[in-house]
């Protein structure tokens, strides 16, 4: 396992896959490096790959948003992406793509130690959770795998353009907020 800045340092330099030639940016994370909860998605889109920090765009903003709701910003949070570098068009990360970039995921949830894991859409909770997540239907619920809480949301993108799902995900952030309370008090 990598130190932070080791494993920033690699990855800014990498070349496992396409994505490398036409990124501006690597897109690494950001955040809390000790947080107790770590929000992942599928990968960076435009606004992300110029600055180089995750949801910065029209998505991050309502994220920022949503998890205002719930007392989080991006201070007690830390938020990373399943590939670091953007797909062309914002299509979804191939499984290429996804298994060149997945050890430096998994090696920022090794330094991170989060208690909790929230998976920002399909792509991202189907590679972290389990591979026949289903989105519609089990948003919202916890599993536990290797002693960290793991659920998943729809991606803010999604709510930008389904409103009908905001109340649905109203209710997932009220649970992400009782399932911080609860392990807190645990401790």
């Amino acid at each position: 396992m990598l130190h932070w800045e080791e494993l920033k340092k690699t990855c800014a330099d990498c070349t496992r896959c396409a994505l490398c030639d036409t990124r501006h940016n690597v897109v690494f994370g950001v955040g809390n490096e000790t947080a107790d909860i770590l929000f992942i998605g599928e990968g960076p889109g435009e606004q992300e790959d110029l600055q180089g920090i995750p949801f910065v765009g029209a998505a991050g903003k309502f994220l920022d948003d949503m998890l205002s709701i719930i007392d989080i910003d991006r201070t007690n949070c830390y938020i990373a992406n399943i590939v670091k570098c953007r797909p062309p068009h914002n299509r979804d990360p191939l499984e290429t793509e996804q298994d060149a970039c997945i050890g430096y995921l998994r090696n920022q949830v090794a330094l991170i130690r989060p208690k909790i894991i929230v998976c920002l859409g399909r792509i991202a909770a189907k590679r972290v959770i389990r591979e026949d997540y289903r989105i519609t239907k089990e948003h919202g619920t916890w599993t536990e795998k290797n002693g960290v809480w793991m659920t998943a949301i729809y991606h803010p993108a999604a709510l930008l353009r389904d409103v009908s799902k905001r109340p649905e995900t109203f209710d997932d952030l009220l649970s992400i907020r009782q399932k911080l309370r609860q392990l807190a008090a645990e401790t």
